[in-house]
């Protein structure tokens, strides 16, 4: 509403959410922010409104949409436990270094501090995962603070912020305009770190490149391609960051995880001159910090990273470079070829090894993962976008599947179940003409699976594929190796797949068997509904390398 040249708090926040380019928005709509609801309602022809049924399906989207737009996710959530249940969302988007905004909806101002219905402090309970939390007390001042998350959510290092909004405040009345979008500010390296860097870099035996992080873009990877191609040096990604570097290139050697070859772990550690680009070189990456010693490796490391505090944080770097992907790809560009790199042998070895490790492999059953996976490898286009939940299943994609461009890869490197399925439904909105396959474990898909429902809701055809072993893989992976014969907890029983999904209006199939894969699949391609597909594996087989009663248990 408009009286006197005035406009309510939640228009304001509207039209300053316009201003900064915002097209799509993920909640769970509460009484709370209704005068922000509102004033989306004036914009309808600029923003979708994507409605959840759980808040945690609402956060995760808009951590998925950021990923594969590489602009800010923005989630709208009510008080009290919707903004708990969110909290998902936040979590992975501070682990995974992904740009996103929270609104959350607050009791009103003069009913603060009473343990008003469903009051809580927004910025001690997210302080641990937000790299800014605020509330907005002054209708006058929200596009300063809208403007302000923007900035802080895209600078350095990427992640989220949360504001919280007042009910009362939404509904004030205020003169104030918008104000234009900020801009986003990414340092770059100096020359002196350019020419450091190289020196090594031509010292070097048996150099690695790790790439991974965030503030990538395809022009920055196409950069960093280059320099390896003309240099012929080993590159790894790091965990679920196989998306930054075309897996089919010569001198692609693997990703850094826990389902690494022995052969690729050895090599890490083997290295003299490792390049850490935008990694942060976390727990995982590093197989629980054990291929570079803590806190000095005896690698000679070069840590390039937007986040100045990550620069050290855990790793001390011979040489610290705080700058964006682009900004330090753009000064390789001006590096000449090293004349005669000592390491050729090397890194063809690295990658023959790489090859051998990708080839189908034996699996117990009638179905063979390995095998969907080639085929999948071989019939999807560059930029169809795989997305994968968590847990040992998702290994099955990581070893099997080459990603190839920027985005075609959508995870959580944080780990948390449930991501698939929300994920594709915001990559299906952010691109709904390339083909998107959401594998998820089966007790992944049953932690937000619901939201299939906003596939048929919002005329989305994504593919979901359940790896059904009825079991709670990775945790039962640790409680046989820690507490054998001792199963408690991790059977599930799980519900019909199929006829779940033709409820809520997908087509679905059962597969049993490998052979039948190719035909089902290919229809879901060309299928304008979305279509689930129940992959039935051994309920013993946990893993590429892992089964119980065989190498584990």
């Amino acid at each position: 509403m408009v009286l006197n040249n005035k406009r309510i708090g939640g228009h304001v926040l509207a039209d300053q959410l316009v201003v900064n380019g915002v097209d799509t928005i993920f909640c769970v709509p509460g009484e709370s922010y209704l005068g922000l609801l509102d004033g989306l309602y004036n914009h309808k022809d600029k923003i979708k409104l994507i409605t959840t049924r759980h808040e945690s399906g609402a956060s995760n989207m808009a951590d998925a949409y950021a990923k594969i737009t590489n602009k800010p996710g923005i989630c709208l959530v009510s008080r009290g436990p919707g903004a708990t249940n969110a909290a998902n969302g936040i979590h992975t988007a501070h682990q995974d270094s992904t740009p996103l905004i929270l609104f959350i909806g607050q009791v009103s101002r003069d009913e603060r501090e009473r343990e008003a219905q469903q009051e809580i402090d927004y910025k001690e309970m997210f302080k641990p995962m937000a790299k800014y939390v605020a509330e907005i007390n002054d209708a006058d001042r929200i596009p300063e603070f809208v403007n302000k998350a923007f900035h802080i959510c895209q600078s350095g290092r990427p992640g989220p912020v949360v504001l919280s909004l007042p009910e009362d405040m939404l509904i004030d009345e205020t003169t104030v305009n918008t104000t234009p979008a900020p801009r986003v500010i990414q340092a770059s390296p100096s020359k002196s770190d350019i020419e450091d860097f190289y020196k090594k870099l031509n010292e070097a035996q048996k150099p690695i490149i790790i790439v991974g992080g965030n503030t990538w873009s395809q022009e920055a990877i196409n950069k960093v391609t280059k320099f390896v191609n003309d240099n012929s040096i080993a590159v790894l990604t790091s965990y679920r960051a196989q998306d930054r570097f075309d897996n089919r290139n010569e001198n692609y050697i693997g990703h850094s995880s826990y389902a690494i070859p022995p052969e690729t772990k050895k090599r890490i550690e083997e290295s003299d001159f490792i390049l850490a680009l935008g990694a942060r070189l976390g727990e995982v990456t590093t197989q629980g910090y054990s291929t570079l010693k803590v806190p000095k490796p005896d690698q000679f490391l070069v840590h390039v990273h937007p986040g100045i505090e990550e620069l050290g944080s855990v790793y001390y770097p011979d040489i610290a470079i705080n700058s964006g992907m682009l900004e330090f790809a753009n000064a390789l560009s001006g590096l000449p070829k090293i004349a005669k790199p000592k390491w050729l042998e090397w890194t063809k070895s690295a990658r023959e090894e790489y090859m051998r490790f990708i080839q189908p492999t034996p699996m117990k059953g009638d179905l063979n993962l390995s095998e969907i996976l080639g085929y999948l490898n071989e019939t999807l286009a560059d930029d169809d976008i795989v997305i994968v939940g968590s847990g040992n299943n998702s290994q099955w994609v990581h070893r099997y599947y080459q990603y190839r461009n920027l985005g075609s890869q959508l995870v959580t490197t944080g780990g948390s179940m449930g991501y698939a399925v929300p994920a594709a439904i915001a990559a299906k909105l952010a691109h709904p003409k390339r083909t998107v396959v959401s594998f998820n474990g089966d007790g992944c898909f049953m932690m937000l699976g619901q939201e299939i429902i906003n596939a048929v809701e919002n005329n989305l055809n994504p593919i979901f594929i359940i790896i059904n072993n009825q079991k709670l893989g990775t945790i039962r992976m640790h409680q046989e190796r820690k507490f054998p014969k001792r199963v408690i907890g991790t059977n599930i029983m799980n519900p019909d797949f199929v006829a779940l999904a033709k409820s809520y209006g997908l087509d679905s199939f059962k597969i049993t068997k490998t052979e039948d894969f190719n035909e089902i699949f290919e229809k879901a391609k060309s299928n304008p509904k979305a279509t689930l597909i129940e992959l039935i594996i051994e309920p013993n087989v946990l893993g590429p390398s892992l089964e119980i009663g065989k190498n584990i248990g």
